[in-house]
Parts: C-alpha cells; sequence; structure tokens
C-alpha cells in the first residue's frame, strides 16, 4: 500500500470517527432535552404559560404628580373672622360653621327658591380650623372673634379668586395665604351668590399663577377628578377619585309640601376626598383644567364618606362674569310659582287638558306674566318653540335669559293651547313682594262634614278666617285626614283650605259631595287647597295654593 492510500484511509478513518461522535452527541442531547421537558411537564401548573421578567427600575410617572405641580400655585388657603357676635348660620351645635339646613318654606318659583341659602342636615358645606363657634377669652371672659378656614383658587393674575360664598359670608376679615408662603394678604369681597354658593374675592398682589378653567360638559361619569384644598387646616392638599356622577340635584330634607330645594346648583359628584376646609377648592380633571368648585359633601358623621359635590366649572365662569361686571348676579324671571314634579304630576295634568308641561300654581300680581296675561292653573309647554316638560327646565332657560328679552311662552288653558308673550325681568325685584288677595265670607255653621276620600269639612266664618290670618276667598277647611286613606296618601293635611275640586269651586262640603258623586275608580282628581307656609296651624303667615293630585282607588273611602 502505498502512502498515498494509506494517508487517505488515515483520513476517512478521522472522519468517520469525526461523525460518529458528533452523532452521538446530538442523540445524547436530544435525549437529555426531551427528559427535562417530560420533568417540566410534570411539575409545572401551568405547562403553557410564559413566565414574566422584572424589568429594570425605572422613574414612575404620574399625571397626578404633573398637576398638583401645576395647580399648587394657584390654589389659596383662606381664613375668615366673623366678628364677636357669630350669626346664627355660623353656629351649630358641634362648634363649626356650617351646620343644619332649613329650607324657608316657599313654592317653587320660575327661578327656584331665594331662601335656600344655609347648609342641611345630611349634605354639609365645610370650613376648617377652629371653626366658626363662638370663642370665650380664658383671661377677661370677653367673647372673641369667631374664625374659620376655606380654599380658594385664582383666577386671574391680578389677584381674582373664586371660592364658596358660604366661606366668607358675613365676615369681617378675609386674609389669604398661598403655598409655602407665610405672608397673609388682605382680601375684599368683590361679589356674592348665595344662590350657587359661589363668590369672588380679591388680594392686592399681581403676576399671579392662574387656573385654567375646563367645560364642565365634557366631564363623563368615571372620569378622573383631582380635588385640591386646605382640609383641617393642611395646605396644598391633593386627592384624587373619579366622576361619580353629573347634574346631581340634591334633594334636600322636606318637613311639608311647600318646601322645596335651591334649583341652581346642578352638582358634580365625586369620590375625591373632600373634608373641612375644602371648601371652595377646586376640582380638577386629568388635563389640569378646573371642572368645579368644592361645596359641600353628603355625610351622616361630619366628615368624609365618599360622596362630595361641586358647583360646575360653567355654572362658576357665568357667575364670576356677572359679579365682576356688576358686582352682583342678575336672574331673569317671569313672576310665577309652580306646583313640583313628583308620580301624581301626571293626574294633575290630565285633568287640565295636557300631558306634559309646568302647571302654573301662583301668578305674581304685576309681574311679568299676569302683564302677559298668564293665569293661575295655566300649564306652560314650550318657551320660544322648546318644549317645557319639568319646572327645572323653565327655571333655567327663564334665569338665563337677558332681562327685558321677550319670550314666547306656549300654555295650555282649559285645554286650549295658547301663546302668551312675556317680557323677562329681574328676579330680585319681582319676588320683592308678593301680593295676597283679600274678601270677606258670609258666617257659615262650623260643623264638620265626613266626605268619600277619607277627609272631613267644616265651612269657614269670618272669625276663623281672621284667627287663622287667611284673607283669601276659600270657605271651606279640611278638618281632618283619615290615615292611609286616598287623601292622606296625595298629600292633603288637616287645616289645607279646599278651593277646587277637579277644577270646579267648592263653597260648602255639598259642593264636593255632588263632584264625588260622579268620579268613577281611576279617575284622576285634583284637589286646589291654600297651605299655610311652614305648617297648618292657626295664626299668622302666607298661604301657597297648592294642588294634591292622584288617581282614585276603586276602595277609596
Amino acid at each position: 500500500m502505498s502512502f498515498y492510500e494509506k494517508a487517505r484511509n488515515q483520513k476517512f478513518l478521522s472522519f468517520t470517527m469525526i461523525v460518529f461522535t458528533l452523532a452521538m452527541g446530538v442523540l445524547i442531547g436530544t435525549v437529555a432535552q426531551t427528559g427535562v421537558k417530560a420533568a417540566r411537564a410534570q411539575g409545572s401548573a401551568a405547562p403553557d404559560a410564559t413566565p414574566l421578567t422584572v424589568p429594570s427600575p425605572s422613574q414612575m410617572q404620574s399625571s397626578f404628580a404633573g398637576i398638583a405641580k401645576k395647580l399648587e400655585p394657584t390654589v389659596v388657603n383662606i381664613s375668615v373672622e366673623f366678628g364677636v357676635k357669630p350669626s346664627p348660620q355660623a353656629r351649630n351645635g358641634n362648634g363649626r360653621r356650617g351646620g343644619n339646613q332649613r329650607i324657608q318654606p316657599s313654592q317653587p318659583d320660575d327661578n327656584g327658591d331665594p331662601n335656600s341659602t344655609d347648609p342641611q342636615d345630611l349634605f354639609r358645606r365645610f370650613f376648617g380650623g377652629g371653626g366658626g363657634g363662638m370663642q370665650i377669652n380664658p383671661f377677661g371672659g370677653e367673647q372673641m372673634p369667631s374664625r374659620a378656614t376655606g380654599s380658594g383658587v385664582v383666577v386671574d393674575r391680578n389677584g381674582y379668586i373664586m371660592t364658596n360664598n358660604h366661606v366668607v359670608d358675613k365676615s369681617t376679615k378675609i386674609t389669604v395665604r398661598f403655598t409655602g408662603d407665610d405672608t397673609e394678604y388682605p382680601a375684599k369681597i368683590i361679589g356674592q351668590d348665595p344662590d350657587t354658593d359661589l363668590a369672588v374675592i380679591k388680594i392686592d398682589r399681581k403676576d399671579l399663577a392662574v387656573a385654567k378653567m375646563g367645560n364642565s360638559d365634557s366631564m363623563q361619569v368615571g372620569d378622573w377628578a383631582v380635588a385640591i384644598g386646605s382640609p383641617l387646616g393642611f395646605q396644598a392638599t391633593v386627592t384624587a377619585g373619579i366622576i361619580s356622577a353629573l347634574a346631581r340635584d340634591v334633594e334636600e330634607p322636606r318637613e311639608s309640601a311647600t318646601q322645596t330645594k335651591s334649583s341652581f346648583k346642578h352638582f358634580i359628584q365625586t369620590d375625591a376626598a373632600i373634608n373641612p376646609g375644602n371648601s371652595g377648592g377646586p376640582l380638577i380633571n386629568i388635563n389640569g383644567e378646573v371642572i368645579g368648585i368644592n361645596t359641600m359633601i353628603a355625610s351622616e358623621s361630619g366628615g368624609y364618606q365618599g360622596i362630595g359635590f361641586a358647583l360646575p366649572s360653567n355654572m362658576a365662569v357665568k357667575v364670576y362674569n356677572n359679579i365682576i361686571r356688576e358686582g352682583k348676579v342678575t336672574r331673569g324671571s317671569i313672576g310665577i310659582k309652580f306646583q313640583p314634579e313628583d308620580s301624581r304630576t301626571p293626574a294633575l295634568l290630565e285633568v287640565y287638558g295636557a300631558k306634559n308641561g309646568v302647571f302654573v300654581g301662583e301668578v305674581v300680581k304685576d309681574g311679568p306674566a299676569e302683564k302677559a296675561g298668564m293665569k293661575p292653573q295655566d300649564i306652560i309647554v314650550s318657551i320660544n318653540g322648546k318644549n317645557i316638560n319639568k319646572g327645572q327646565e323653565l327655571i333655567d332657560t327663564v334665569a338665563d335669559s337677558e332681562i327685558g328679552t321677550p319670550l314666547k311662552i306656549g300654555v295650555i288653558r282649559d285645554k286650549k293651547p295658547m301663546t302668551l308673550t312675556v317680557s323677562v325681568a329681574d328676579r330680585a325685584k319681582t319676588f320683592a313682594e308678593n301680593a295676597v288677595v283679600s274678601s270677606t265670607v258670609d258666617e257659615k255653621s262650623p260643623e264638620g262634614v265626613k266626605m268619600k276620600f277619607g277627609i272631613t269639612l267644616t265651612p269657614l266664618t269670618s272669625s276663623m278666617k281672621q284667627s287663622m290670618g287667611y284673607t283669601g276667598t276659600g270657605s271651606v277647611e279640611i278638618q281632618s285626614v283619615d290615615p292611609d286613606s286616598f287623601a292622606d296618601s296625595i298629600g292633603i293635611e288637616k287645616g289645607d283650605i279646599l278651593l277646587e275640586l277637579n277644577r270646579e269651586a267648592i263653597n260648602s262640603p255639598e259642593d264636593v259631595k255632588r263632584i264625588q258623586a260622579s268620579l268613577k275608580p281611576g279617575a284622576a282628581v285634583v284637589f286646589h287647597i291654600a297651605r299655610q307656609a311652614g305648617n297648618s296651624a292657626r295664626g299668622g303667615g302666607n298661604w301657597l295654593p297648592l294642588f294634591p293630585a292622584g288617581r282614585l282607588p276603586a276602595d277609596a273611602n
């Protein structure tokens, strides 16, 4: 064998050994890997899951942090003093300014209740710090100024600040502080609007950081919301939550059918924490825009329980612009009072010939509506061609109209449509006085007569009317109301004076007997009554027209 052949054979043998070695390695690796996979599969709870990895540490970004940094310079702490003798609105049992609201009896007018300005039992407007209770000097025993704190937001670089009216109302001294600045800046009130609980104050400082106003109508339930203020005296406190509800009309406690809620505040509801001292501070959206002024909370404990309310920024801007122009807010009125809607409203409207609309209970003497020919028991169904189905729609439309603007108001009277042209007037002037109609009535026997519906009637004598302070035309009093009767279910009360039943005048109990005999089960029934404001006890006071209504059940008695 030649050298060449030997070398070739040796080279083939080496190549063969290399290939064999590699093949064995691949075989062993495959077997081992299969074994590992099998072992892993047997020991894994989720064999098809991909393991997670922890990323490298990095700086977390927060939208709330950016909002807080941007807005904190515009949010101020407001300290107020109320003099040596706080007003009744400035005191309650726990020594904080705020407390229980008692709405003055009034039928809703086309601009709401002008007396609804105080805080409520459940719905609390908050100060912080020392509160507003009377303080006693421990050395001399003399009364010291009452103090409290609230919040505000700068809206103009020249020192104009929005806050709540209840923060500065009846104050004798107002001072403002900024975050990180111990300087106390004296402030003066530019204007106040109790109906929306908004006030504008001013400090003598220029070139201030200004909060950007947002459009509250763009907010939706579930959007983020941030509240900034000075709860419990802690300045620049930031809390976050969501918008829980929009256009929330806060129903206030009622002691009688004559009481009503204020009608100019359709709150934004939020679960961002709001506590004493937050009043007047801003509610902010995720873009850092002010979409509300924090006003009150719903609470049984007096502290935060997850339900806060803010006046929408669109309303706040409207009020602010009025105040900086005129120093006050002027709202339109047509001079009527209307029947609030409830479950019995359809029966009331049916008797008077309409399916929808606002039932006019009273027309103010010499007011715009009376001058245009509007009468009690008309039903307002439209304004300038726009359908009006609820009293709140009427209020919003009229209040936003410029003084002197003529409105084409569609009404239903005696089941017939007509149009009246009513010029809008200043609400404050329209309701400055409320005339009372006077008349005399012949003496009648004061015997009680039992009626269907669960009521007992008695004729009114002149002496009885005099003792009641009633000067109207009614001549029949409701002497008693049976519990759980039809009359009781629709809100008739002892002491009411019955004027009409289903639009027919009532001059004696016999008139009621005649009308009720013609009614069948399921028939709509409307009582036109007069009720003394506040209570039905005999004595002085205004008498308000009401129209309790319902459908007669089969077993009415």
